[in-house]
């Protein structure tokens, strides 16, 4: 990336750099390596950069840029990868150079994509944080009692997990009491690095289909490059005398701000039984038009996860440095990238928190609320990960109620799960 106004581009590290900035306007808080909070030098330098950068102070722009990349590292503790990946934001901020960035970032990322990696990637990640489990298990648990004493079922699944939701649910369909139903699943890939391992995932599910005995169907459909609120019934194949659920995680984010009432207008023309709903716990749309505000969120949210990877991975995991490396896209695609530019279908990323949602899902839908055995599911998949996660009641709206539930790392929400009927 070419110098532009004499800043300074972030270059790699290829070793720990172990010093704290000095003759600055905040004193040095220590050289423990946990993640940075309120006085950690990280966070300081980076907020003081992007304040500059809101008030176009180019000396000062140049030299808090000069100094993080100096002191920031993809390798170090917490507080130099935090500074190493929105170092790169603010760069392409100040510079303009968002968008080029962000194309090249994709391009890498789905050139070096593979299923094996990608799948393994996944796994070690579920095995270590319920990051993603956690939407997986309340989901399955709000959509089999949907499904219960239906014979032909549909879930349309617009998520990118590769799939690892499903075998316990067919597990379950397998073991029911009952007939064993049909399942039909309907996959809508929403990310073009998705949509490449999807001949291989498709090849897995129907051989464990076949081993667990349940009749199965199984479908792609490539919303990457279209808006998902465009999906008709005919394209997903929803038939009169199927049970529907639909099943969203970490998909609606990328959906464009203005196009998320169609997305959830299309939902309610299917009549599902349920529509279930899991999002990260952050807010980089309300304050898309104050850059200083959606970066303090930016480097809330991000500071917890990557405090949380800190805690789950060793320090020298290679699945850890990828998961990292996953959130400079998206870091640069909200803080450097014009919302209004034609970037591409399908790379919004810009996250609401659980009571936005409930906003717009409230206006056609109504909320479920999970069971107890659910719940309980919740809470026995949680005691097998480490200290510090829990469970929480969403209590956004306690005059009415959403019946949606929050994962939280050291009391701190991160992911919402909740389920709707119409």
């Amino acid at each position: 990336m070419e110098r532009s106004n004499h800043l300074f581009p972030y270059t790699n590290h290829h070793q720990t750099t172990t010093k704290r900035p000095s003759n600055h306007s905040f004193s040095d808080t220590g050289g423990d390596d946990t993640c940075p909070d309120d006085d950690k030098w990280a966070s300081k330098l980076l907020r003081e950069c992007a304040q500059a950068i809101s008030d176009k102070d180019s000396g000062k722009i140049n030299h808090l840029l000069w100094m993080l990349n100096e002191l920031s590292s993809p390798y170090g503790d917490c507080d130099q990868k935090l500074a190493y990946y929105f170092l790169q934001a603010l760069f392409c901020n100040a510079t303009e150079s968002g968008e080029r960035c962000y194309k090249t970032l994709v391009s890498v990322a789905d050139k070096n994509h593979c299923f094996d990696s990608a799948r393994k990637l996944i796994l070690k990640f579920q095995e270590v944080s319920p990051w993603t489990t956690f939407g997986h298990v309340a989901s399955n648990g709000a959509i089999l009692e949907a499904f219960d004493g239906e014979s032909k079922l549909h879930i349309i699944d617009i998520s990118n997990t590769l799939c690892t939701q499903w075998p316990t649910l067919l597990e379950a369909l397998a073991t029911r009491s009952d007939e064993t139903p049909s399942l039909k699943l309907t996959v809508v890939v929403t990310a073009s690095m998705v949509r490449s391992v999807m001949k291989e995932i498709t090849q897995r599910m129907e051989k464990f289909a076949r081993l667990m005995g349940v009749p199965f169907a199984f479908n792609v459909i490539n919303g990457s490059n279209r808006s998902l609120g465009k999906l008709t019934k005919e394209e997903l194949g929803v038939q009169d005398d199927e049970a529907i659920a639909v099943n969203c995680i970490g998909a609606l984010r990328r959906v464009e701000v203005e196009e998320r009432g169609d997305v959830i207008r299309l939902f309610r023309a299917l009549n599902p039984r349920v529509v279930t709903i899991v999002e990260e716990e952050a807010d980089f749309t309300s304050s898309r038009s104050d850059f200083v505000t959606c970066f303090e969120e930016c480097l809330r949210y991000y500071t917890l996860y990557f405090e949380m990877l800190e805690e789950s991975f060793t320090p020298t995991s290679n699945e850890r440095l990828m998961l990292e490396r996953e959130c400079s896209r998206s870091i640069v695609r909200v803080l450097s990238c014009d919302d209004k530019l034609n970037i591409g279908l399908g790379d919004c990323e810009r996250r609401e928190k659980g009571h936005q949602w409930c906003e717009r899902l409230n206006e056609l839908f109504s909320p479920v609320g999970y069971s107890d055995d659910v719940v309980d599911d919740v809470k026995a998949l949680l005691k097998r990960y480490r200290a510090g996660w829990s469970l929480e009641p969403d209590q956004t709206n306690p005059s009415t109620g959403s019946g949606s539930i929050l994962l939280a790392w050291k009391d701190e929400p991160v992911v919402w799960a909740s389920a709707w009927k119409p």
